[in-house]
């Protein structure tokens, strides 16, 4: 299958022992195992690109090779058979995936893939948390559980509008001046098409349809982040006792209102720090315009949330930085 995912420009390992390789996808792509017959001499490729908070890889190891992996944790792997075959182990059963087959796997599944010599897979790292802030600006329903995709396995003529998706992707991250904001724009886009192409566990009705006064508290919310905003108070405005406030957080996002706050403000905090037409001083005033008087904690949760420390948020734009 000739798809355009990844050129030479980003060429990483060209025939390279496999086990060099297979680490370097541990750091940047994914945590796993690999299991190579014992007289392999198996020569491996690789072409990564990391794009906003996606990662794409184009991998072949040259040899029949076994991929093993407890679970991904906190990442969705998309992965596209582009050449030779590929054996799932699912939850199902053993699959045999062929050239323009597409598999989605999640993030509490075991991996455990077996390819053939001539195999070659493109693979996209999608963090959950992507999917997560779909979810939110949407105000979609989000699961209890977490974000399932309840199908895993497509060919990719089903998914017609996405395959031009991934190939537009891979031509703006081999670009190298695109900005982190049109990066970031990329992302959701890729992670809102998963969540409207791909079979999911997520209610994708409007919040609004179900119910006005949650959409109001939302906005009230949003429009007064850099306010105190107690339960008490929040349960005023809705006209709610504090018991039916609660009742509706939970039927909505399956969170506290506490919690819902304050992962608002600390959504608003990164956006400030990451965009740098944003005036940021430093980490500490901006904690304090949102309320987070206790430094230490403010910068556990941001890590928490975000997988990175606000400091390395505002160096990653190149701003001077005054440490917490």
């Amino acid at each position: 299958m000739n798809m355009p995912l990844l050129s030479e420009r980003s060429e990483v390992f060209k025939n390279a022992d496999p086990h060099a390789v297979s680490c370097y996808v541990n750091q940047h792509v994914g945590s796993h195992c690999i299991q190579l017959p014992r007289k392999a001499d198996a020569h491996a490729r690789l072409n990564h690109r990391k794009f906003a908070s996606l990662d794409l890889c184009r991998i072949s190891y040259g040899s029949s090779v076994r991929v093993v992996s407890h679970a991904l944790e906190d990442i969705f792997h998309l992965q596209v058979l582009l050449r030779g075959d590929c054996l799932w182990r699912g939850p199902a059963g053993v699959h045999h995936l062929v050239p323009g087959e597409l598999l989605l796997i999640n993030p509490d599944d075991p991996v455990d893939l077996t390819y053939s010599q001539d195999c070659e897979k493109f693979i996209l790292k999608v963090p959950t948390q992507l999917l997560e802030s779909i979810c939110q600006e949407q105000r979609w329903l989000y699961p209890r559980e977490g974000i399932r995709f309840l199908q895993q396995r497509y060919s990719l003529d089903q998914l017609k509008t996405f395959v031009p998706l991934l190939a537009t992707l891979c031509t703006e991250a081999e670009d190298g001046e695109a900005l982190l904001r049109v990066q970031e724009h990329y992302a959701q886009i890729v992670a809102s098409k998963m969540l409207t192409l791909m079979r999911n566990n997520v209610r994708r009705e409007h919040l609004a349809c179900s119910n006005s006064t949650f959409e109001r508290l939302v906005d009230y919310i949003a429009r007064n982040l850099q306010q105190d905003i107690s339960v008490q108070s929040l349960a005023e405005q809705a006209q709610l006792s504090v018991r039916s406030l609660y009742s509706l957080f939970e039927k909505h996002m399956s969170t506290t209102p506490q919690r819902f706050i304050r992962e608002q403000k600390l959504s608003r905090v990164h956006a400030c720090l990451a965009d740098p037409s944003c005036n940021v001083r430093n980490v500490t005033e901006l904690a304090l315009d949102y309320g987070f008087v206790h430094l230490g904690r403010f910068a556990e949760q941001y890590r928490r949330q975000f997988s990175e420390l606000p400091s390395d948020t505002l160096k990653q734009r190149g701003l001077a930085l005054s440490v917490i």
